[in-house]
């Protein structure tokens, strides 16, 4: 999701390790149970330590690799009662929302209830009107890939991060879309990639229009419980807590952490309600990968053209899933997201290794974010 617009600045925090495995036991020194080698996780809790170094109060990373998972953390999950950031963690998973939302739309592409190519006003007549906006000429494609040149609703006055209402409002995504249509277009339709978190919200409400259901049911119905995924789930109504365990959530203003680890994410929606865990997380972009969940023609088409994001430099963006070059040199594609107290970081290698990196601090100052992506890579490419 969107990012701060005061600034944030690095809070000084002692390193606390704490490692956590899956199928622990007794083994020998130097030969972990999991995935990656003692030397390799090593590396990677150096990267989180490093993290913490930046100003993060704490941050996870879970490693999965052929049904081998191996879960390390670093600071505290707690700033007041310095608590361990949690094994098997809750949190918000901000906008690796928009790669299920994408999964369910392709498969109503498999199933020829949709059309990507159609355009938008065949769905939602009316819907997606405004200056230099017509829904005539963007499709759901151009959505899915942020292509449809829509101006981006988290930019309405009404929901910047200072605002009260973001936090305790219920809002609804038709009138967070009305609300957004008042805004001019970015660009022409299909001349660049520009990330709107608008167009998640308007295919959110075609998986409405279709099915008959609320997206928050067709993506239980058709992930979340078929890949068992329990510990994955859209928060109800109203609903401003997070399911334990769980870390706390921050932002730094003035340079101190705010906890907003409680508050109603309906602003979010189908572009980023979601909350989920690594393990979860790992599970589902693995599933997906391996051809579970969708045809192979609906996954290629997911990965086919990704088209460079011309706001989020380095990135380049699928039908609902986002490419990167790490460190080391191999493409990755998963998600990632970013909201009110979390930032994750999701991919996975072109050999099946399935990452998932969670802080517990949103933050826009460079640093961290240097060190957050120094860390995600040190996991992905570390030696098996």
């Amino acid at each position: 999701m969107g990012t701060l617009a005061h600034q944030i600045a690095p809070v000084a925090l002692v390193v606390g390790m704490v490692c956590a495995m899956t199928a622990c036991g007794d083994h020998p020194a130097g030969q972990p149970s999991g995935p990656l080698s003692a030397g390799a996780r090593a590396e990677v809790q150096q990267g989180l330590d490093a993290v913490v170094t930046a100003g993060v109060p704490g941050v996870q990373v879970v490693v999965t690799e052929r049904d081998r998972e191996w879960t390390t953390t670093s600071g505290v999950g707690d700033v007041a009662t310095r608590a361990a950031f949690p094994a098997g963690a809750h949190v918000r998973v901000g906008s690796n929302t928009k790669a299920f939302i994408a999964t369910v739309m392709m498969q109503l592409d498999a199933e020829g209830s949709v059309d990507l190519d159609a355009p938008i006003e065949r769905f939602l007549p009316g819907v997606v009107q405004g200056v230099g906006i017509d829904g005539n000429r963007i499709t759901i494609r151009n959505l899915m890939q942020h292509t449809s040149g829509l101006p981006e609703y988290l930019e309405l006055p009404e929901l910047q991060d200072d605002s009260g209402d973001l936090l305790t409002k219920h809002f609804d995504a038709a009138d967070l879309v009305r609300r957004a249509m008042a805004l001019p277009a970015r660009f022409e339709p299909g001349t660049k990639a520009e990330y709107s978190n608008t167009n998640y919200l308007i295919v959110g409400m075609v998986v409405e229009r279709v099915t008959g259901h609320p997206v928050a049911e067709e993506v239980t119905r058709r992930i979340l419980d078929p890949l068992n995924l329990r510990d994955t789930y859209f928060p109800a109504a109203g609903d401003t807590d997070i399911r334990a365990p769980h870390p706390q959530g921050y932002e730094l203003v003035g340079g101190k952490p705010v906890d907003l680890t409680r508050f109603d994410p309906s602003w979010a929606g189908s572009a980023g309600e979601l909350i989920s865990t690594g393990h979860d997380a790992n599970r589902f972009f693995t599933a997906l990968f391996t051809g579970k969940l969708l045809p192979p023609t609906q996954l290629a088409a997911m990965r086919s053209d990704p088209q460079p994001l011309t706001n989020r430099p380095g990135y380049s963006y699928g039908l609902g899933l986002t490419t990167t070059t790490a460190r080391c040199g191999i493409q990755v594609w998963g998600h990632g997201g970013s909201i009110p107290g979390f930032r994750t970081f999701d991919a996975v290698t072109p050999d099946g290794r399935a990452v998932t990196l969670i802080a517990n601090l949103r933050s826009s100052d460079p640093t961290v974010t240097a060190s957050l992506q120094n860390a995600f890579d040190t996991a992905l490419c570390a030696a098996d």
